[in-house]
């Protein structure tokens, strides 16, 4: 399992990198470390520009997925939506593009999100 924070968008990617490393290590296909490495960025993304804070991030293999967790100091016991976006929304095209990856695989609780993508190749 690989764990970091993220203060601000500018080290996002060089704390991301230790994933994508993790996951060629585990001989995970090109083509779902790029999933990965997306649906990451969006859901960073989404708790620095939304939260305001630190985004606190873990990522690991299990039962054929990989397993994203993204939350924020902020978040923990809040509610975030269980409603996702389509792809007509005016807002949440980030989170449309995390369900339609994750085939809707996407899980709120006690403030954190968990998507769970399903190893292909």
């Amino acid at each position: 399992m690989i764990t970091f924070s993220v203060d601000n968008l500018s080290e996002m990617n060089d704390r991301l990198k230790t994933f994508l490393n993790f996951l060629r290590q585990s001989d995970v296909g090109e083509d779902d470390i790029f999933d990965s490495r997306l649906v990451s960025c969006e859901l960073i993304t989404n708790v620095l520009l939304h939260c305001g804070e630190r985004a606190d991030f873990s990522g690991n293999i299990s039962g054929g997925n990989i397993v994203i967790k993204v939350s924020s100091p902020n978040t923990k016991n809040t509610y975030l939506p269980c409603d996702m976006p389509d792809v007509f929304a005016e807002r949440g095209r980030g989170l449309y593009i995390v369900k339609t990856i994750s085939d809707g695989n996407v899980f709120f609780r006690d403030g954190e999100v968990e998507v769970n993508i399903k190893i292909k190749g």
